[in-house]
């Protein structure tokens, strides 16, 4: 087996995988790793061409031989050199590929009831940690308490958010539904307690200083739609110019989350950057085009269209492209705007969803009188 090899010298490795000192160098080799047995000992050796700095890494562990008569360095064959050294038994490699394969099962699986690209790579990345967590233990016997210990040594030690470890149980729920496991059940699989925050909300004030930031009419149009229709950043760069109605005042959002479409309220104000928009650029199947014509803007640089923003007005929040959404729907309900309307302009499936927004909204706060005023 070949491998690219890094070592911390001076200091090895525990057997909790932790290094203990800081000082440490770092080299790379291309080496060749064997088991094999001398003296009716298990051990690995390791083959390379003559290099100074790799010898001197080689030579710090515990227990490392060179041999005459082999013509190379040898070492225990241990649990933390086998990770040290990426070597994997035939039984690992076994049961590596079985897991793989029952990946990628789920991933067709999932593929099968069209769920979106996102959802599936996110489902498939997480059951691959969740499984390969366990390197010795075959699917089938992995049990509940195996889920437990994975939250609190793996999740927990890490300092995963709440909703990732939910991400992670969503994928593992789903998964055994779908095979045949009489280990795990799934209905004792607990998620973690829900954090109860509330959306983060821009003052209309930040809003108007955000959208008007640029001066690239492009940048200027993304963000406004954004705010002005109260899209996802995924809604907004899957609009194709067919998407906006002029006549209806309308905008079409097509296959959104949750494989729903919805129409969304398109202002007057703002069909008027769309048409400034459109005699500049000239769109045709995309609304907003990325660097390849035939493909959408990417979410990545609209992104960082925001961050620019934000640099050019100071505002020194956290702002995401979400919190542009949240602030829609807030200015909506303060403005009087019912509830079930901006359920529906949101595309949430429960109103408790938009809920709450009431929870943010300064309109009915502001006019409570605090008893500190009377004192």
């Amino acid at each position: 087996m070949r491998c690219l090899y890094y070592l911390v010298t001076k200091k090895h490795v525990s057997e909790g995988h932790e290094v203990q000192n800081i000082d440490y160098k770092i080299c790379f080799m291309e080496l060749e790793c064997k088991i094999i047995k001398y003296k009716n000992e298990s051990r690995i050796a390791l083959v390379f061409e003559k290099n100074d700095e790799l010898y001197k890494c080689i030579t710090v562990i515990d227990g490392c031989k060179w041999s005459n008569s082999l013509g190379y360095w040898h070492l225990p064959d241990t649990k933390v050199n086998r990770i040290r050294f990426k070597i994997e038994t035939a039984e690992q490699q076994q049961l590596n590929t079985i897991k793989e394969e029952k990946i990628e099962w789920f991933k067709r699986w999932l593929k099968s009831k069209r769920y979106s690209d996102n959802t599936l790579k996110t489902y498939a990345e997480s059951l691959k940690i969740f499984l390969f967590y366990f390197e010795e233990k075959p699917i089938e016997n992995i049990n509940n308490q195996d889920i437990i210990n994975f939250n609190n040594d793996y999740i927990l030690k890490k300092q995963f958010s709440s909703s990732y470890q939910n991400q992670i149980v969503n994928a593992i729920k789903l998964f055994y539904r779908t095979i045949e496991n009489k280990v795990i059940n799934i209905d004792l699989i607990h998620r973690p307690k829900r954090e109860k925050l509330l959306p983060n909300v821009l003052s209309k004030e930040e809003v108007k200083l955000i959208l008007t930031a640029h001066s690239n009419l492009k940048h200027k149009t993304m963000l406004s739609l954004i705010y002005s229709c109260g899209l996802r950043r995924s809604e907004l760069l899957q609009l194709k110019f067919s998407d906006i109605d002029a006549i209806r005042n309308i905008v079409n959002i097509k296959q959104s989350k949750g494989k729903k479409d919805r129409t969304v309220s398109l202002s007057p104000k703002m069909l008027v950057l769309l048409r400034e928009y459109y005699l500049l650029y000239k769109p045709k199947e995309w609304l907003f085009q990325g660097q390849n014509k035939n493909e959408p803007y990417e979410a990545r640089s609209l992104s960082n269209v925001l961050q620019q923003a934000l640099i050019k007005t100071g505002i020194k929040k956290p702002v995401t492209l979400q919190w542009l959404r949240h602030s829609y729907a807030t200015h909506l309900l303060e403005g009087g705007t019912d509830l079930q309307y901006i359920q529906e302009l949101l595309g949430h499936n429960s109103s408790k969803t938009t809920k709450i927004y009431t929870n943010v909204s300064t309109k009915n706060i502001q006019q409570i009188k605090s008893p500190f005023d009377d004192l």
